[in-house]
């Protein structure tokens, strides 16, 4: 027996590990890149001045709600939960903004104000979930009709308009004399928070925990109910934010404002390699998935097509990208029981000879 022992090769994990360029190049985030470069390349070539710095400008304006709200909509989901209120809560966000400048509260305070009420209105689709158990689907599928109904029935009709230019220069601004907007550099280091938060932090690891199983989560220390508890509370406060920004760049606070743009956020996320069931996910290829649907929408109207056909490419990418995650995973599982099985029959055939001379 000691003899078999010093024989058999010892299997460790990097024996066993892929290459780190396949783990880097074979992944979703990697496969997301290319698909952007692909179709960015494509319409600078084909779409007339899709390629002039004006025109990155302001897909740059254009993504930033998109992508402001897809940061704490990616950890949400790969929880495996979701909110599909965002959209609404921007609408809220910009009426709240709008009657409170109105009603003559400075700008600084109606935004704390606002942003204030758009936390209260995550954290209460957070109770619901963690505290009652409800299913987040329907639980935000109400809150997005209830809040929206709120900001509707505020404002009716009407709209805002009065801004001071100052601000809404602001949120245009360019850095120097380039054509990239200031709004960059506050959206970068939001991205940097969000990325470090999932990825190096012990709050991250429970995020990624929670969502591949709530009770191998708690059984290891983490606190499901609360982690879920500040993201969907995180949610509204950031979009809260894109309501701010949204209402100052178009210079209108309305009860309608940002219609449908959780679609955009949701198939931006899902594109981006972010399992529907939770569990799995990353930044990087988020904010791909993002410009993507930022680059193909820009792309679209240059090219003088309507807005109903983007809306429709959006749900196409939308139900794409959910049935490429479950045809990877289907797949996944397939290899990794043959390479299992392949695996546990290898030292048994290496054995035998050894079996056969000891007999």
């Amino acid at each position: 027996m000691s003899l078999l022992a010093e024989k058999t090769p010892a299997r460790t994990y990097a024996a066993h590990a892929k290459p780190w360029w396949q783990r880097t190049l074979m992944t979703r985030d990697a496969a997301i890149i290319a698909l952007l470069v692909v179709v960015w390349t494509y319409a600078s070539i084909v779409i007339l001045n899709f390629s002039d710095p004006i025109t990155v400008y302001f897909l740059v304006l254009d993504v930033t709600p998109i992508l402001l709200i897809a940061l704490p909509m990616t950890l949400i989901i790969i929880t495996g939960e979701i909110d599909l209120s965002v959209a609404s809560v921007v609408g809220l966000s910009s009426v709240l903004f709008g009657v409170l400048h109105r009603e003559g509260v400075p700008m600084v305070a109606a935004m704390v104000l606002a942003l204030l009420a758009c936390a209260v209105a995550g954290a209460f689709n957070g109770v619901l979930v963690t505290r009652f158990g409800l299913p987040s689907l329907a639980v935000t599928i109400g809150t997005m009709a209830l809040f929206r109904g709120i900001a509707v029935g505020a404002l009716g009709t009407t709209a805002i308009t009065d801004w001071p230019d100052a601000w809404g220069d602001l949120v245009q601004a360019r850095i120097g004399d380039s054509q990239i907007p200031l709004m960059t550099v506050p959206l970068v280091a939001l991205i940097v928070i969000f990325a470090v938060v999932l990825h190096f932090t012990p709050f991250g690891r429970g995020i990624f925990a929670a969502g591949l199983s709530k009770d191998a989560a708690r059984f290891s220390g983490v606190n499901v109910d609360r982690t879920k508890l500040i993201l969907f509370t995180l949610s509204g406060l950031v979009s809260g934010l894109a309501g701010i920004y949204f209402t100052l760049r178009y210079g209108s606070a309305r009860g309608d404002n940002a219609t449908g743009l959780e679609l955009q956020v949701v198939a931006a996320v899902l594109l981006g390699g972010v399992s529907i069931f939770g569990g799995r996910g990353a930044i990087p290829g988020v904010i791909a998935g993002v410009v993507l649907i930022g680059t193909i929408g820009s792309a679209l109207r240059l090219d003088g097509l309507s807005a109903n056909i983007i809306q429709i490419i959006t749900g196409v990418l939308l139900i794409a990208a959910v049935i490429a995650a479950s045809v990877l995973g289907w797949t996944g599982r397939i290899v990794g029981t043959y390479r299992r099985q392949h695996s546990s029959d290898e030292p048994s055939s290496k054995q035998s000879p050894q079996r056969k001379r000891s007999e």
